[in-house]
Parts: C-alpha cells; sequence; structure tokens
C-alpha cells in the first residue's frame, strides 16, 4: 500500500486562503492543514474550520519569516527588522549564516508559537512543518525537535527531502529543490533518529510559473517512488490580504494560490492518484499505525 498525504500549507494566512483550504478539505482532495499561529487571521481561521465541521485535520506550521512574533519585538531583537517585523526568508537566512540570530530568541519564540497553535486548536498538533522550510537550517530543526519532544504521542513532521533522480525527471524549482534537498537531507536524519514520524519523500515544490502545466502535480504523483509521499501545495481563494505580506501585486503569488486550487480540485488529480497506487491518509491515521507498529515491534 502506498499512502499520500496532501498537506495544504497556510491555514490562517488569510480569510480567502483559509475558506479555500477548507473546499478542497469538504471536496476530499486534501488530507491535512497547518496553522500560521502568528497570523492576525489564525483565530477567525479557526473558528471557520471548527464551523465547517469537514474533518480536515489541522496541525502547525511554524514561521520566522511572515507577519510580526508572538513574543513583544523587545524579546526577540534578532529576529525583527525596525518595525518589529520578521525579515523575510533571504534576509533571516543572511543573518542567520552570520550569526546574527540569537538561538534562545528562536526557541522563545517557536515556543510560543507553539502553545499558542496548542490553544487555537485544543489539542497538540498532530502535523508540523515549517513556513519556508526554515526547519532545514541550523539550528531551527533542533530547537523544533526539543519543543514537539514532550508531546504523548509524536506528531508527524515533513522531511524535506526528494529522490535525487525526480530533479531531473520533474521540471521546475530545481535550483530551490537542489537547496532544499542538500539542507533538508541532514535534517532527515536527524528527524529519523529522533524517531520521529514522516513522510519517505516530498513532491510539489514548486516556483510561480510552474503552475502554468496543468499536469504540474500529477507528473509529481505519477513519477514519485516511497510508501509515505507527502504533496505540498499552497492552495487558496483570491486573498488581497496576502498583498505587502506574502505578495506583491505582480509576483504572482496572488494567481497561484487559487491556480493550485484549481489543479486539485480538477478530475484528473484523483484519477492520478488512482493509477499511481496511491490512498489519501491523514495524518491521524497514519499516526495511529506508526505507532501499532512500534508497539508490535516492543
Amino acid at each position: 500500500m502506498r499512502y499520500l498525504l496532501v498537506n495544504a500549507d497556510d491555514f490562517g494566512i488569510g480569510p480567502g486562503t483559509s475558506q479555500g483550504i477548507l473546499q478542497l478539505g469538504a471536496a476530499g482532495r486534501i488530507t491535512s492543514s497547518v496553522l500560521l499561529s502568528n497570523s492576525p487571521h489564525a483565530e477567525s481561521a479557526v473558528t471557520l474550520w471548527r464551523k465547517n465541521a469537514s474533518g480536515l485535520e489541522l496541525g502547525w506550521h511554524p514561521t520566522l519569516t511572515l507577519d510580526r512574533p508572538l513574543l513583544p519585538a523587545e524579546r526577540v531583537a534578532s529576529l525583527v527588522d525596525g518595525v518589529g517585523k520578521f525579515y523575510p526568508l533571504n534576509a533571516f537566512l543572511k543573518r542567520l549564516m552570520l550569526k546574527k540570530i540569537m538561538h534562545e530568541e528562536i526557541r522563545a519564540e517557536l515556543t510560543a508559537q507553539y502553545r499558542r497553535c496548542c490553544e487555537l486548536l485544543q489539542t497538540p498538533p498532530i502535523i508540523i512543518n515549517t513556513h519556508h522550510h526554515i526547519q532545514i537550517f541550523p539550528p531551527v530543526g533542533a530547537i523544533l525537535r526539543e519543543i514537539v519532544a514532550g508531546q504523548a504521542l509524536v506528531p508527524y513532521v515533513r522531511l524535506v527531502r526528494e529522490p535525487w533522480p525526480m530533479l531531473w525527471r520533474v521540471p521546475g524549482a530545481r535550483i530551490k529543490r537542489l537547496v532544499l534537498n542538500t539542507f533538508g537531507r541532514r535534517e532527515a536524519r536527524r528527524q529519523r533518529s529522533a524517531g520521529m514520524l514522516g513522510n519517505d519523500w516530498l513532491t510539489g515544490v514548486a516556483d510561480n510559473g510552474d503552475m502554468n502545466d496543468p499536469e504540474f502535480f500529477i507528473r509529481w504523483i505519477s513519477r514519485v517512488p516511497g510508501n509515505v509521499v507527502e504533496l505540498t501545495c499552497h492552495p487558496g481563494l483570491e486573498d488581497r490580504t496576502l498583498i505587502g505580506r506574502d505578495c506583491t501585486e505582480t509576483d504572482g503569488m496572488l494567481q497561484r494560490r487559487p491556480r493550485e486550487l484549481e489543479l486539485l480540485m480538477h478530475p484528473d488529480f484523483m484519477e492520478a492518484v488512482g493509477k499511481a497506487g496511491f490512498t489519501l491518509i491523514a495524518p491521524s491515521r497514519l499516526r495511529a499505525m506508526y505507532h501499532g507498529d512500534r508497539s508490535h515491534a516492543a
């Protein structure tokens, strides 16, 4: 049996995005989503999720590169700019490499976001992955593993890696995928050594232009190996609250989310899932299988 998790990132980033994700959940096209607990729209998104009652499973989407921290800016001064907002990804990585970011401030802010997520969901998150994949860059991954180590049941935590041959077999975002794969494999080994539950391979990493290809998700699904695969995606309805926060009017991100929703809702998507031998699986079921296997092994 091959299992496919289809996880929609960025739940709570804005109303249109959250509504689009819930539509996909109600249609059975995604298995889970992850909450940006520091977003100004997080609480209203969770309220909408509860009213929707679609059964879509929600987890946590830690970020150090979007909006403002939950903690006061003076407590995490190395993480924020002059107006108290997180640095964008490129600036964050540059400061990380130059050792201008305090590790204790990363730990403090991620702990605050984790606790806020638990408060909003009223339970520890069952699935976790980081915004912009920042977990693959030390020391973020190690700190994240420390934070979730106390959960009674181990959560599913995304492993950011793909088979090297897929870089040539599937076009799109190859430079980004090369970087993610290089750093992600190292963190994946650490997650596995810590006994964390995760996917064999990650698919679906893309740039904006890749979404113009109607076969994009289908090509990934039809070619990726592995028994547990995660398809990452960023669908949503048009959401102008993202302008100036996660995108601009002209960079293509505003249009990308509705396009991803369209591709996931297309009948060809589910047909490709079946042809590849995949069964969609929710994180809770995968975790139950994981703990069952561990109990049996014990």
